[in-house]
């Protein structure tokens, strides 16, 4: 291939995301190896790329080897294509399984490979393709059965393809044992699929580019989903990839007790952490702060793992924090979220998404409910960390809700990300004189002095509503803060406030 062909554009694989993770595509005029056990989307992902040669005049041929004609067009109706601008090799024998194959004196692979080979190059010769997909290189391995014999008939195939100035896919289902080194070594780029199985929910597929000659690509594993439509690739999140961007002053979370208690309010590009056990106000804490967002009239995303939508709808607005409106004017985007079904590289994506379209304030309803979408803790604590650092970048409010185990005394949390947040709010319950009573403090902020003191606050037909600072408390760092002081420093209680829960 001469020097003059590096200066083409990439060939864009017709997958967005896989396109940004290969950093804008494929180099044209090369082979690559697209390897993984069957339904991880390698046909899938074949026939898209073939499609999107098409869109710019490409000529695209598919060599199966494996599937017939029959079953690939039931593949591309699943997706609502059609393949009628690519080229179809059918390559499966039909008397495979004829008598005269039975019984011979030479070997029938050793005839069957060499024919096989010619007959690919005689088609691509005849169609004169820009991109070609093989399907499957399992089947050129088990006719040459020696590993000589296989990497000699893909050296030809590469010098071949090279000449015709194709861009191939190769199609691996990994049927050999172990990982095919000999291809890795020979193809131009290899990308990986995988698909695993969790313990409850759906499956989970991701991808991995093993190699890219020339190309920075971006690393580690990326989710994915077959979607009707072909593959949707959820690029890995790398908060470094995104320009910063100056954060404005605080904004009002909707209660001036509140605000005193960050010291002014939320900052933008800083994410807040709620804290508390079941029931205690910490929904309903942050809505109050994303209405008061949203009557600025600023955008707002609201993930919702835990509660049921139509009951956080009900709840809020017989709070006198109505949604609906917001939602109907397109300034309030409140999406459910099932974490035996989104990936975490999907949600990740899904946030990335509400942000392009402008959202100043992102919500995580719960983090215990996420957590169960990640393999392990560690995992969740670094995606939490590119994810919030992507968020500040961005100038974002973020407002993260982590539940705790318990309601008085020994509190604990599944995970600890309060070093990963900028501001702690803590809500607790306390006991005074008889009843049981919501608390609310800060912890920690890192862009303002706050207030150290304790409030009380209740939940009303009006929202929350925040206390005067309380002073005669006893046993607040040990988890069971009891109130000594006069019944007269306290809120007075009000009918119903108790059955609201956050």
């Amino acid at each position: 291939m001469s020097a003059s062909n590096t200066t083409l554009p990439p060939a864009l694989t017709g997958i967005a995301g896989l396109d940004d993770v290969l950093n804008g595509g494929l180099t044209p005029h090369r082979m690559y190896l697209i390897e993984g056990t069957p339904g991880t989307g390698k046909t899938t992902l074949g026939l898209g790329f073939l499609l999107a040669g098409a869109t710019v005049g490409e000529t695209g041929l598919y060599i199966t080897l494996a599937e017939t004609e029959v079953e690939l067009r039931a593949v591309a109706a699943t997706h609502d294509w059609t393949l009628d601008a690519l080229n179809l090799f059918e390559m499966v024998p039909a008397d495979g399984l004829g008598e005269d194959q039975e019984q011979t004196l030479l070997h029938p692979s050793e005839v069957e490979l060499g024919e096989t080979v010619r007959d690919v190059m005689a088609k691509v010769d005849e169609v004169r393709p820009s991109r070609v997909v093989l399907d499957s290189l399992s089947e050129l391995r088990l006719l040459a059965q020696s590993p000589i014999r296989y990497r000699r008939q893909i050296l030809a195939l590469k010098h071949f393809f090279s000449t015709r100035r194709c861009t191939v896919l190769f199609l691996d289902d990994r049927s050999g044992s172990g990982s095919d080194l000999q291809l890795h070594s020979i193809a131009h780029g290899v990308v990986s699929l995988e698909q695993t199985l969790s313990g409850f929910g759906a499956q989970r597929r991701r991808l991995h580019v093993v190699k890219m000659r020339g190309v920075r690509y971006r690393g580690g594993y990326h989710d994915f989903e077959i979607e009707r439509g072909g593959l949707r690739v959820y690029p890995r999140l790398v908060a470094s990839d995104h320009a910063a961007q100056d954060a404005g002053s605080t904004v009002s979370t909707g209660s001036t007790e509140l605000d005193a208690l960050l010291g002014g309010g939320l900052a933008p590009g800083t994410a807040t952490l709620l804290t508390g056990p079941a029931g205690v106000g910490k929904t309903t804490a942050t809505v109050q702060s994303v209405i008061a967002a949203l009557k600025r009239g600023e955008k707002a995303a609201y993930f919702l793992f835990d509660e049921r939508l139509p009951t956080l709808l009900t709840r809020s607005a017989a709070l006198g924090m109505d949604l609906r409106p917001y939602i109907d004017d397109g300034h309030l985007e409140l999406r459910s979220v099932d974490p035996a079904e989104m990936s975490p590289g999907e949600f990740a994506g899904a946030i990335r998404e509400t942000v392009d379209r402008g959202a100043g304030f992102v919500v995580i309803d719960s983090l215990n409910a996420y957590l169960q979408s990640m393999p392990n803790e560690q995992f969740l604590v670094l995606q939490m960390h590119e994810m919030l650092t992507y968020l500040g970048q961005k100038g974002v409010v973020s407002l993260l809700i982590l539940g705790l185990h318990g309601v008085m005394g020994d509190i604990r949390s599944d995970v600890d990300l309060s070093y990963l947040s900028d501001s702690v709010i803590q809500l607790r319950y306390f006991e005074a004189y008889g009843e049981v009573r919501q608390a609310i403090s800060v912890i920690k902020t890192r862009t303002a002095r706050h207030e150290r003191t304790i409030r009380e606050f209740q939940i009303g037909s009006d929202g929350l509503q925040v206390g005067e600072p309380l002073r005669h408390f006893q046993g607040v760092l040990t988890g069971v803060p009891t109130f000594s002081g006069e019944g007269k420093t306290l809120m007075a209680s009000r009918i119903g406030s108790s059955a609201s829960r956050g």
